[in-house]
Parts: structure tokens; sequence; C-alpha cells
């Protein structure tokens, strides 16, 4: 076996011109990003992840609809839907070919940045790639995760008008100490909650998904420390045309120990049940195929 064969595939990445302009694939060996880019400098900009399954993008207008909701949030300008839904086409088709074989057999993420840009020049700066899905996230969807619940360490006032709350910001150094912390405590994730009451807000990288008796589905309510989840909305939207009641409302820790079961869900995971929290191990749902088949015809 060659050298390059235990290389990951490389990425396919296209810068895309900030304000409607053209799109055009970069070289993944060749630098696109300035020293004095707020991405680097601050972390000032936003993100999207969407998976990319048979040949496509899922879920395209959700993310899009949030991506341009970020721009808004954070004071950037409005992200051109066409422009980007047609340089993320352009790249999975790439990616797809490259890959050899049925495209429909293709799994990989498609993560869109847009960056305040060079200091020196004010001008954002824009890319999307195409890469696998790690081997641990794939490893996760089939086999569960332990979870730690831990306040965030900071509170969000939904009454400061800078914070652009409800933007999903590549400001993520925090959530990696988090996780760092979750695996030194034998875990795989945590999940975040309010110190005082113990209200549940969501995964660090992740919507929390609760499971409970009569066909019912709950989420934390979007707000001041949960970002609106993509994925969840998608099984919300197919769980109620088949008679699911579901229902965005707050959820305390409690909670999560009595419910049917308890799923981690984001668009390149997908949905991992959560096995065991704070120690405690949740018991496996009767329903569990049934979940896991919901989840994946809502993100089909």
């Amino acid at each position: 076996m060659s050298e390059s064969s235990l290389l990951p595939p490389a990425p396919v990445i296209y810068l895309v011109e900030p304000f409607g302009g053209s799109v055009r694939r970069q070289n993944p060996n060749m630098p696109h990003v300035f020293w004095d880019d707020a991405a680097v400098t601050r972390g000032d900009g936003i993100f999207e992840t969407v998976l990319v399954r048979g040949g496509e993008a899922k879920n395209l207008d959700k993310h899009l609809d949030r991506f341009a909701r970020s721009a808004r949030l954070m004071g950037l300008p409005e992200p051109v839907r066409e422009q980007w839904a047609r340089a993320t086409r352009e790249a999975v088709a790439d990616y797809c070919g490259e890959r050899g074989g049925d495209a429909g057999d293709v799994e990989a993420r498609c993560v869109w940045t847009f960056t305040r840009g060079r200091e020196t020049t004010g001008v954002p700066t824009a890319w999307l790639t195409v890469r696998p899905i790690a081997d641990e996230v794939l490893d996760q969807r089939e086999h569960g995760v332990a979870a730690v619940t831990t306040p965030r360490g900071y509170s969000i006032d939904p009454d400061v008008p800078w914070l652009g709350v409800g933007a999903k910001t590549l400001n993520y150094a925090l959530t990696m100490a988090a996780l760092r912390w979750a695996k030194e405590q034998g875990a795989d994730d945590v999940i975040y909650v309010e110190p005082d009451t113990g209200r549940v807000l969501e995964g660090a990288t992740s919507s929390v998904l609760m499971v409970k008796k009569g066909g019912r589905l709950r989420t934390p309510a979007p707000g001041p420390g949960v970002l609106a989840g993509t994925t969840q909305a998608a099984i919300f939207e197919h769980a109620e045309r088949l008679g699911w009641k579901c229902k965005a409302k707050n959820i305390y820790v409690g909670e999560l120990f009595k419910a049917e079961s308890v799923w981690l869900v984001s668009s390149t995971r997908i949905a991992t049940r959560v096995k065991r929290l704070d120690g405690t191990k949740l018991a496996a749902p009767d329903n569990e195929a049934e979940i896991r088949q919901l989840i994946a015809d809502a993100v089909a």
C-alpha cells in the first residue's frame, strides 16, 4: 500500500466572492487566508456545516436561512443565496466525482465560512470546503455517547444588543475546551445546563432531543444559550407529519433521566443516543429502531 493511499482524501475548497461575484476552486495546498484576517486574529465570523449524502447537500434551505440570520446578527454582508447554493453544488459534484464509484455512496461534510475579512482591507473573506466525515463522528452515530452536564461558565443576556444571540459564530474556543474537559472525565460530549435552575440548553455542537412516552418529542426552546438547530427542525417537521407531538419548551436535567431516550442531533453526526449521563446509564428504549428510522427519513 502506497503512502498516498493512507492519507485522507484531499478536501475540495471553493472561494466565494462575498458580494455575489464569482466562485472558483482553490488548490488545497495553497494558502488563501491572510495573516490579518479576522477569523485568525479574533475568531470573528460565521459558519454552517451541511451534510452531503447521495450526491447532494441536505437541508440546504434551512442552512441558508440560518447563515443569512447569522450574517445579519454579526453585521456581515447578506450572503447571496444562489451563489452559496451554486458553489455548494459545484463543490459537492467535484468531491463526489473525485471519489469514484456511485455518488450515492459518498457521505461528507460541507462547511461554509464567512469572516469579517482582512484588517488592512475591510473586505470580507468567504469560502467553503467539502471533506470526509471523521471516523469518530460515524462511530458515535452507531454506538452512542456518554455525556456530562456542565454550566457554560458564562451567561448570555438577551437584552444586550451587540451579543448577536442566535448567530453561529467561529468563536468555538470555549466549546473545544468543554469537549476536552468531557474527555478527561471519561465522557464524549457535554450538555450545557443553567447552573441555578438545571434547565437544559444544548450540546457542545448539537441540539438536545428528548423522546417521551405517548409519541412526544421535546427540545429546548431556542433563545439565549440555545441555537436553533437545522437538523432538529427537520426532524420535528417530519415527525409532525407522522402524528408525533413535537414541542420546543423548557427541559430540566431530571427529565432526561426519566425520558424514553435522549439524543444529540446535528448536521453531520445526524443523531447519537446518549447512553450514559453524568455517570448514570440510560436504558435503551424499546423504540430505538423507530426513532433512528424517523431521524434518517427526516434528513433524507
